[in-house]
């Protein structure tokens, strides 16, 4: 189903009148049916009210969420966009018929009053999408009341990966697909960006990779499978479709969810290259401050009270509360138990991301 072009699409968003209840459909029937034997009824005015029906009775409704520590600026084409802080969801009605349309995320934006920006991944040039995003960028597709009355959903990395994305149904019988790997983490050398993890057509453009040749003329390559095998539902080159398209019947609402849970949620893309301050990176992990810059404002050489918290021991302690930030982060830091306790100590313990920094250099070699 994937498409490596489309047109812009006009998006159609349902009155309030779509979440009334039968009843209101009934009133609104009724004064229809006066009105066709009044001498001033407007035929114009029947065709209105009569998109405006069967639109309500029709429109998928998509529920976005954002379970990611971070903020995401959702995007749909058709829809528009929205800044989702974590936690934050966002709600598309979404006309039958509609096809060739996608939903994604974008990170690290900023935009103006007039909400013109940009966005490291994803981008489309303003808050409000009048087309598709730039990659990386992990989408949801779909294609709804198509052939039999069937919707057409897929997730892509053809465009690359950049959020963990879960796609399901939440009405109709048809399954959930997710892609939720640590592609960012593990992302090949040749295909690393900022942000995210390109696809080998964004880098390379040639047909091995984009197809271009038609259909036939590219199959699997080493960096499709990187993609495939961490994430199996999802489309890993363009001609990936008997593994990659799933079905739902027409009239099926759907959840798209950001980080959705057990994803690898405590790396956004942008931690590929790191999350840890570019100061800091160090071959295999993040470095402290007080060990790149030896000065008394990160090491507190010069005794107690002669530092403080600095931007570098908020970083660390934002993401790790418990631990020591800097040399006299005693208060919030120490702990005590009985003595004769016994203990145990567990790297990687459950919940904790599973992949250490020098993955990201070993995957490569």
């Amino acid at each position: 189903m994937h498409q490596n072009k489309g047109p812009l699409y006009t998006y159609i968003n349902p009155p309030k009148s779509t979440y009334s209840s039968i009843s209101n459909h009934s009133t609104i029937l009724r004064k229809m049916n006066k009105m066709l034997h009044s001498a001033s009824f407007s035929l114009s005015f029947l065709f209105i009210l009569l998109v405006h029906f069967s639109i309500n009775i029709h429109a998928a409704t998509f529920d976005i969420r954002n379970d990611c520590p971070y903020t995401v600026w959702a995007a749909a084409s058709p829809g528009g966009g929205r800044r989702l802080d974590p936690g934050q969801g966002w709600n598309l009605w979404v006309a039958p018929g509609t096809a060739m349309a996608r939903i994604w995320g974008r990170t690290n934006c900023h935009f103006d009053g007039s909400g013109r920006g940009r966005c490291e991944t994803g981008d489309c040039g303003s808050l409000e999408c009048k087309g598709w995003g730039v990659p990386p960028n992990t989408l949801a597709e779909y294609a709804l009341n198509q052939f039999g009355n069937m919707d057409f959903i897929d997730i892509s990395v053809i465009d690359g990966f950049n959020i963990p994305m879960e796609f399901s149904p939440t009405s109709g019988a048809c399954r959930g697909i997710r892609c939720t790997a640590d592609i960012n983490g593990q992302c090949p050398r040749e295909l690393r960006t900022a942000g995210g993890c390109n696809n080998p057509c964004t880098v390379f453009k040639t047909n091995e990779y984009c197809c271009n040749n038609g259909r036939g003329s590219c199959g699997p390559t080493n960096f499709s499978r990187f993609f495939k095998t961490r994430c199996p539902d999802a489309y890993s080159y363009p001609q990936d479709d008997p593994t990659s398209t799933f079905t739902c019947p027409g009239g099926t609402n759907y959840r798209v969810v950001f980080c959705p849970r057990g994803s690898s949620r405590n790396f956004p893309l942008e931690m590929v290259d790191g999350m840890c301050p570019s100061q800091l990176r160090a071959p295999g992990g993040c470095n402290n401050p007080c060990t790149v810059f030896k000065t008394n404002e990160y090491c507190c050489t010069n005794g107690q009270g002669s530092c403080g918290p600095t931007q570098f021991s908020k970083f660390f302690k934002n993401r790790c509360p418990d631990a020591y930030s800097y040399p006299q982060d005693d208060p919030t830091s120490t702990f005590t138990c009985p003595g004769g306790t016994n203990y145990r100590v567990v790297f990687c313990p459950r919940t904790s991301p599973r992949f250490p920094l020098e993955m990201v250099e070993s995957l490569n070699e």
